[in-house]
C-alpha cells in the first residue's frame, strides 16, 4: 500500500480520538467485529451493531472479539424500535456499559431515556436522525454528535425527502455540536463535498458493505457491484415508514401490495420484511431472498477493497478534490 496520508483534524476526530473523520454505519447483520475492527484499524470509527446480536450476552462477546482485533476506538450502535412500544433496553445498555464502551450511536425512536443513562456514565453519544428538528431535540437531550441522514440514505431516510446537499448545511447552520454527513457517500469526492458543506465527518454504510471484511456472501456483493444508482427503491411509503433497499423480487412484491386497491398494512408486509429472511439471503448469496440494504451510492462503487485501502484512498481523493476545487479560482 502507498504511504499513509496524513491524519485529518476536525471536531469529530478530536472528540472521538480517531485519525480520519470516517464512521462505519450501524448496519444490521453486518455491524460485527471483523468489519468494525478493520474500519477502526484503518483510522476510522468502526461500529458494532447491538441488535444484530440475539441477546445482550452475545453483544458482550462480540465487543470482546472486536477488542481482540483492534486497540483503536470503536462504537456500538443501539437502534431503538419505532414499531414496538414499551420495549426495555436495559439489558443492552448494561452490556454496553459493562463492556467499557465509551462511544455509542443511538438511532430510530426518541433517544432521550437512553441518552440520559449513557451520559450519566460518561459515554460520548452520537445520534442518527433524518431531520434538523429531530437533531435539535437530540442536542437538547445532551447528545455529543449528530449523524444526519439525507434522502439518499439506505435504510430509513425519514419522510421529509430532503437530500444531503440541503440537509447537511441546514443542520450545520442550526446545531452547535459536530455533524456527521450520512447518505450516498462513497468516495473522497463525496467526503470533500460533505466537509465543504460544513460537516465534521462522514458516515458510510453501503460503501463499507462492499469491502473485503464485510461478512456478506460474495454473490450479494457482486450483484450490488453490477448495479447503478437507479437500482434502489423506497418501500413502506404508504405506511409513512419509508425505507430504501436494493431493488429485487422482494421489494417489487412489497410495492405491488402497497399499491393494490386498499393498500397494505404492516401485518401484510411483515413476512416479506423479516430480518431473518434478509439475513439468510446475505449468508447464502440469494439476492431475491430478502431485503438488501443499499443506497444509490452503489452507482459510484466499482471495486471491493479492504477497509484500509478504501479509507486511505478516500482521504487522498478528498484532499485532491478540495485542492482541485480551490484551483478553479482565477488569480
Amino acid at each position: 500500500m502507498d504511504t499513509p496520508v496524513p491524519t485529518m483534524r476536525t471536531r469529530l476526530t478530536e472528540l472521538l480520538g480517531i485519525r480520519y473523520p470516517i464512521v462505519e454505519g450501524g448496519m444490521q447483520w453486518l455491524g460485527r467485529a471483523r468489519l468494525a475492527a478493520a474500519v477502526s484499524n484503518a483510522g476510522g470509527l468502526g461500529m458494532v451493531t447491538a441488535r444484530t446480536q440475539p441477546t445482550p450476552d452475545d453483544l458482550r462477546r462480540e465487543i470482546d472479539l472486536t477488542r481482540q482485533l483492534t486497540d483503536q476506538p470503536f462504537a456500538v450502535n443501539l437502534t431503538l424500535s419505532y414499531a414496538t412500544q414499551g420495549v426495555s433496553y436495559d439489558g443492552w445498555i448494561e452490556a454496553i456499559l459493562g463492556s467499557g464502551i465509551r462511544i455509542v450511536e443511538t438511532a430510530g425512536n426518541n433517544p432521550r431515556a437512553v441518552v440520559e443513562k449513557f451520559k450519566e456514565a460518561g459515554v460520548t453519544v452520537i445520534h442518527k436522525c433524518t431531520s434538523v428538528r429531530h437533531a435539535l431535540s437530540a442536542q437538547r437531550y445532551g447528545v455529543d454528535v449528530i449523524s444526519i441522514d439525507g434522502f439518499e440514505a439506505a435504510g430509513h431516510p425519514g419522510e421529509d425527502d430532503v437530500p444531503g446537499l440541503i440537509l447537511i448545511p441546514a443542520a450545520v447552520r442550526q446545531l452547535d455540536i459536530p455533524v456527521i454527513a450520512s447518505g450516498g457517500i462513497a468516495n473522497g469526492r463525496s467526503m470533500a463535498a460533505a466537509l465543504a458543506l460544513g460537516a465534521d465527518g462522514v458516515n458510510m454504510g453501503t460503501r463499507f458493505t462492499l469491502t473485503e471484511e464485510a461478512e456478506m456472501h460474495d454473490g450479494i456483493k457482486q450483484a450490488l457491484l453490477a448495479a447503478d444508482e437507479r437500482n434502489t427503491v423506497l418501500i413502506n411509503r404508504t405506511l409513512k415508514y419509508s425505507a430504501r433497499f436494493f431493488s429485487n423480487a422482494i421489494t417489487r412484491e412489497i410495492l405491488a401490495l402497497e399499491h393494490r386497491p386498499g393498500g397494505a398494512t404492516f401485518e401484510d408486509l411483515r413476512p416479506l420484511m423479516s430480518g431473518q429472511r434478509g439475513r439468510t439471503g446475505l449468508v447464502n448469496g440469494e439476492i431475491d431472498a430478502g431485503l438488501v440494504c443499499a443506497s444509490p451510492a452503489i452507482g459510484l462503487i466499482d471495486d471491493i477493497p479492504s477497509c484500509a485501502e478504501l479509507i486511505q484512498r478516500m482521504v487522498r481523493e478528498c484532499r485532491e478534490a478540495l485542492s482541485e476545487a480551490q484551483n478553479k479560482f482565477l488569480p
